[in-house]
């Protein structure tokens, strides 16, 4: 039986220095170096998010070599690079499963094909699009699942913060209903329907030391 789960929230930077000091302004917590991920040419910071969740800054190395195809998380996209030359901002949701070629196959939007990625000693397959697109703009997640028996957000710092939940606006928000049931994922979020008009988006709701905070995939749902 496949399963699916909520693995982590990706914010992206274009620079791990512009993270770090965007996670302390939005989330009152120092945010510490995860690694480096040789395939795509992009390093991060890690923390967990409680309940085997986590949240990852990441951006373009200037360090490594750049792969010979888009990066993920549309981070090659001039749109998205210059929206993070302005700030960092919330770039979309991965989901994991104990099978991630069958819940590729089920998916009735396209995940990408199954790739195996590594991070130190940390190995997974992640469904990878060629052209490295955000999928649905960020509204749709992207799936993975981890080669571990532990859950690798166990080895992250524990800043005492924890997502709260997570919420897709959209016009019309049946069809972003449809693409998660296909994955099994429509448990995970809350949809919120908007008019016509307005742009969608995605927000987070994290506890943190200081409070409860949201982050939005823009510069907030006055503005999508």
């Amino acid at each position: 039986m496949t399963e699916t789960y909520l693995d982590h929230i990706v914010i992206g930077a274009k620079s791990l220095e512009a993270g770090q000091a965007f996670i302390k302004e939005r989330l009152g917590v120092e945010i510490p170096l995860g690694g480096e991920h040789t395939k795509m040419g992009t390093h991060n910071l890690l923390m967990q998010l409680g309940n085997h969740t986590f949240l990852e800054v990441i951006s373009i190395s200037d360090t490594l070599t750049p792969p010979d195809r888009p990066r993920w998380y549309g981070l090659d996209d001039p749109h998205v690079q210059f929206s993070l030359e302005r700030e960092p901002m919330l770039l979309t949701w991965v989901v994991n499963s104990n099978n991630l070629q069958k819940l590729i196959q089920q998916a009735s939007y396209s995940l990408g094909a199954s790739e195996p990625i590594s991070r130190g000693d940390l190995n997974w397959f992640f469904g990878l699009p060629e052209d490295g697109r955000l999928l649905a703009g960020g509204l749709l997640p992207y799936a993975m699942q981890w080669c571990t028996d532990q859950h690798p957000s166990q080895r992250m710092a524990n800043l005492k913060c924890s997502l709260k939940s997570l919420t897709i606006a959209h016009p019309y928000p049946d069809w972003i209903h449809q693409a998660l049931t296909s994955i099994d994922a429509q448990h995970l979020v809350e949809l919120k329907k908007l008019t016509d008009n307005q742009a969608p988006y995605f927000s987070v709701e994290i506890s943190t030391p200081s409070g409860f905070k949201t982050l939005h995939s823009c510069t907030g749902p006055s503005q999508c």
